[in-house]
């Protein structure tokens, strides 16, 4: 399973789970959900980034600013 659907099933499980009235803590639920898919989509641009860099379609100095770019956005990364 890769990392892209992971993080949607994820998302999807704790999106339905946060969003009823019944469940506590649904606006905690509801916020780490939107961290996940974020992060997910961080890791996306990060794959992104080194597949240009390995194909040529960037230099080095553009790798690592678009790297630098991510990692400011990202908790993770």
């Amino acid at each position: 399973m890769t990392y892209r659907n992971l993080g949607l099933a994820l998302v999807a499980a704790l999106a339905v789970a946060g969003c009823s009235r019944s469940f506590v803590g649904g606006a905690a639920v509801g916020a780490g959900t939107a961290g996940v898919a974020y992060e997910v989509y961080n890791k996306e641009k990060l794959d992104d980034i080194e597949d240009d860099y390995r194909a040529g379609r960037i230099d080095r100095e553009e790798y690592q600013r678009r790297r630098d770019e991510v990692g400011d956005r990202s908790l993770v990364y």
